[in-house]
């Protein structure tokens, strides 16, 4: 039994999260690459541009589908069995996506893309949250990162297929490349956590969660209200940059590069979290990020210079990137293992419906009052949303008889 304890944290617990950083970075592809072809999709099929992005909404639907369904997955066929059958599914629509005769045609499969990527964000994550114990924060951390250096890495080498063979080149590369890559690397994760390992953890996690009195049910649903109060409030700066800098006349690439930098930032940010989430805990770890991304708001509502701008991005950036991490840390830190994976889905879900909430809601507000001032502060209202949701957990965590660490 001991050494089945010992797997928490041991090498092979490192290098399974290697093999699920590569394969987040290539699985998660599709929510990226489709932003990369809009415009030439816009310019073949002759359409406007809100029709243009109606393959993004719905590939982000599927996204968000797909985290709380192939968790299911992952909770009761493994890891292994979800990442080959969403390979398989991300391969068979980028192929018939090549060949799209309209834009509607097109839509439809990124439905069918975005749900199958998600097998490479939310049940990944909760995959390899299993095989970690003390470093549990880090490990979930370095995994939801690549996410973003998916969408560091892609951009530039599906850029330059794109100019020189045209978009539909470009989706049978994915097609290959997530077929080679991603079901060879799935078959080195067929292992699976021991049972007296899974036991350990969730005696820590019960006695943790008995010191709040509410059900795994009643948790994960105070998560999710969370998980889209804080999202809305992450919407509003990395969704509308570009168009803020358009609207101050610094022009569309200086808002692209404020949105690099977010993203950058972000990858710091989740790193540094996740390490901060080993030493205090996912509750604190996640309303630390969420008060520092309140202070950035506040800090977008006087600047308008460009090297202000540029600052507050990168702070932006710095604040937010390790809070999403941290529901998938607190869901594990608070429920059973056998939960995981749908518990992890269902709560990262509710982020993308968030983020496409304030998306949405910030344009609205940006129409009726014709500036994102508004915007702004109703960002930063919802993120205080998040942050007295996550007062309440810590409120009814701390009076309890002590956890073990």
């Amino acid at each position: 039994m001991s050494a089945d304890i010992a797997l928490l944290d041991s090498r092979y617990s490192w290098t399974r999260l290697a093999i699920s950083l590569v394969i987040a970075t290539v699985g998660n592809v599709g929510i990226w690459s489709i932003i990369v072809v809009m415009p030439a999709i816009q310019a073949e099929f002759g359409v406007d541009r809100a029709a243009a992005s109606l393959p993004y909404t719905l590939t982000m639907v599927g996204f968000a589908l797909g985290n709380m369904a192939i968790g299911r997955v992952v909770d009761r066929f493994g890891v292994t069995t979800a990442l080959i059958g969403a390979a398989l599914l991300i391969a068979t629509a980028t192929g018939a996506a090549a060949l799209s005769p309209s834009i509607l045609f097109l839509s439809g499969l990124q439905l069918v893309i975005g749900f199958g990527t998600a097998a490479s964000f939310g049940p990944l994550i909760a995959d390899i949250s299993l095989w970690f114990l003390k470093r549990r924060g880090i490990a979930v951390a370095i995994t939801a990162s690549g996410n973003y250096l998916s969408g560091a890495v892609w951009p530039v080498i599906l850029a330059d297929i794109l100019a020189g063979q045209g978009w539909r080149v470009v989706y049978l590369v994915i097609a290959a490349v997530t077929l080679c890559t991603v079901i060879p690397l799935a078959l080195t994760l067929r292992r699976r956590v021991p049972v007296a390992a899974r036991a350990h953890a969730d005696s820590l996690s019960a006695a943790r969660a008995g010191t709040t009195g509410l059900s795994p049910r009643m948790l994960a649903l105070l998560l999710g209200i969370a998980g889209v109060g804080c999202c809305v409030a992450m919407s509003m700066p990395q969704v509308h940059i570009v168009s803020y800098c358009v609207d101050l006349g610094y022009g569309p690439a200086v808002g692209s590069q404020m949105l690099s930098l977010m993203l950058l930032g972000g990858v710091a940010s989740r790193l540094v979290s996740g390490l901060l989430a080993d030493r205090l805990g996912g509750v604190r770890t996640l309303l630390i990020g969420s008060a520092l991304q309140g202070l950035a708001l506040m800090l977008y509502l006087p600047s308008d210079g460009l090297t202000s701008l540029y600052i507050v991005s990168l702070v932006f950036g710095l604040a937010q990137g390790g809070i999403v991490p941290s529901y998938a840390v607190i869901v594990r830190e608070y429920m059973p293992s056998a939960e995981a994976g749908r518990r992890v889905g269902f709560v990262l879900m509710t982020t993308i419906v968030g983020m496409a909430l304030g998306g949405w809601m910030s344009g609205w507000i940006y129409d009726v009052t014709g500036s994102y001032h508004m915007a702004f502060l109703n960002g930063i209202a919802w993120n205080g949303l998040n942050i007295g949701i996550m007062v309440l957990i810590l409120l009814r965590t701390r009076p309890r008889s002590a956890v073990p660490a």
